[in-house]
């Protein structure tokens, strides 16, 4: 289990400083898979899930949901038939934040958990 799932998410303001690329390379180490884009010109982390039919893949994205509305740390989720792609940055910070990392974190054992 990766450690980040079991921090939570602080809140951030404008004030925040968004992490540098150092440090979030150091911790998309700890998140296989994921990696950095860029949405809307601001650095992201995304994953694709698959799954074996819609209705899996929409489960999943109730599940990544709850996780997102319990620590108050939103995505961008795009279900499609078999796949979901999850995004998560900052947007008061306009970049990545250690909050990212947790829910990215967080998605990962969502999806381990789906098929126990």
């Amino acid at each position: 289990m990766n450690e980040l799932t079991v921090e939570d998410c602080v809140r951030v303001d404008k004030n925040t400083p968004a992490l540098s690329a150092e440090a979030a390379e150091k911790l998309l180490n700890r998140l296989p898979d994921w990696t950095i884009i860029e949405h809307n010109g601001v650095p992201a982390l995304s994953k694709t899930f698959k799954f074996p039919n819609f209705n899996s893949a929409l489960s999943f994205t109730n599940r990544v949901g709850q996780q997102a509305e319990d620590q108050d740390h939103h995505p961008a989720i795009l279900t499609e038939w078999g796949l979901v792609t999850v995004t998560w940055w900052t947007h008061v910070v306009h970049g990545l934040h250690r909050n990212d990392f947790i829910m990215a974190a967080r998605t990962e054992a969502v999806f381990e958990s789906f098929f126990e």
